[in-house]
């Protein structure tokens, strides 16, 4: 019996399905609240002072590096599948796939520096 092979592919369509979890319970909000209901007026803004006390607690942190790593890998995996079967690039997969998903990693990596440096 010969060992199977493994890839990353689980791993990837993971990130995927979480990010578009992420992407469809988060981002909707913090669109209605920083782009349409706070510049109406219709909520008022924070005070600086506010959101500086707010972002420096740690799982505020977290949670928003999550939130930005898992919708940059969900954005990566369907630029990813969307380039190889409509555009029909399928035989450049194994580029492909490292450039959208190194695109996600140093993504990422940029957000979590910007938040350490935010203190």
């Amino acid at each position: 019996m010969t060992p199977r092979k493994r890839t990353p592919e689980p791993y990837l369509w993971l990130l995927f399905s979480g990010g578009g979890v992420v992407a469809a319970l988060v981002l909707p909000v913090l669109v209605l609240l920083f782009g349409v209901l706070m510049p109406l007026g219709v909520v008022d803004w924070p005070a600086a002072a506010h959101l500086r006390a707010l972002v420096d607690h740690v799982l505020v942190r977290v949670a928003l590096a999550a939130v930005v790593v898992l919708c940059l890998f969900h954005a990566a995996h369907r630029l990813r599948f969307t380039s190889e079967e409509l555009l029909g690039l399928g035989r450049f997969d194994r580029l492909i796939a490292v450039v959208c998903y190194g695109g996600a990693l140093a993504g990422g990596i940029v957000a979590v520096r910007m938040m350490t440096y935010m203190s």
